[in-house]
């Protein structure tokens, strides 16, 4: 299956992989510090995006893992770097564990998987969730600008919702919208979470929120389940997509991980 993916910049492959009812739309806030030093792909999980979706697409993490890898490597990718968001984040560490030889660095913002009991059913409002997105994508381009829409979409989200850029707010809702991979991806993670080893050799850095009401600390943020040597970060007033509400400290630490592998 063949995977949208786009190119900018230019240096090191640096692959981001988005979450779970999310796109590639959502990497804008990091696209143009990292352009400067990295040739950054973006990839749109099947059923996501401009990604389609067949069938007899599998969606559980170590498939996804496997048809990014392939994809990339159509692209003539060799090695690269990763970063990933939630599920994307999760597809990165399998990325790592099953392919260390590919990987240069990894950086997990809200990476999911690290529960401590793998869910045996979706969350309860799942349904919910989608269908207010897709009532919200009619109007979203002309009501985002309001604090009371932004406040519907995004409070449990970011702790940072009044201050979020309105076009990030605009393409989260058509991305979840329009993601007909949602559902077949939460399928995907049931009854299974991540624990796999990953070589010290590749520099890992796995990154939180204070305020993930997504993936809370107390349940969804097994730090044993992580490689023993990646480092570990919790940063203030941020919640489950940290590259938009603390971007620089984000870039940061994607660099400085990245600085490490070479």
């Amino acid at each position: 299956m063949k995977l949208s993916i786009e190119k900018f910049g230019s240096g090191e492959p640096i692959v981001l992989l988005h979450g779970m009812g999310s796109a590639a739309t959502a990497w804008k806030p990091l696209i143009p510090e990292l352009s400067k030093q990295f040739e950054i792909y973006t990839v749109d999980l099947p059923g996501h995006g401009k990604s389609p979706l067949t069938p007899t697409t599998a969606m559980d993490p170590q498939s996804l893992a496997n048809l990014v890898l392939e994809n990339l490597q159509q692209k003539g990718l060799t090695s690269f770097h990763l970063v990933g968001n939630s599920l994307g984040g999760w597809i990165c560490l399998e990325i790592a564990a099953a392919h260390p030889e590919k990987v240069l660095s990894l950086t997990g913002l809200a990476p999911a998987g690290l529960w401590i009991a793998p869910f045996n059913s979706r969350y309860p409002g799942e349904l919910a969730v989608r269908a207010m997105a897709k009532g919200l994508n009619k109007v979203a381009p002309r009501t985002l600008n309001y604090n009371w829409s932004k406040k519907i979409g995004f409070e449990t989200v970011s702790p940072r919702w009044q201050s979020l850029d309105y076009q990030i707010c605009v393409d989260a809702v058509k991305a979840m919208a329009d993601s007909e991979g949602y559902f077949p991806a939460w399928d995907g993670m049931l009854k299974k979470r991540f624990d796999k080893p990953i070589p010290p050799k590749i520099p890992i850095t796995i990154i939180f929120g204070d305020t993930d009401h997504t993936l809370p600390a107390k349940t969804c943020q097994e730090r044993s389940l992580a490689p023993s040597h990646a480092k570990w970060i919790i940063l203030p007033e941020t919640g489950h997509a940290p590259m938009w509400d603390s971007t620089n400290e984000v870039l940061a630490e994607i660099l400085d991980t990245a600085k490490l592998a070479r």
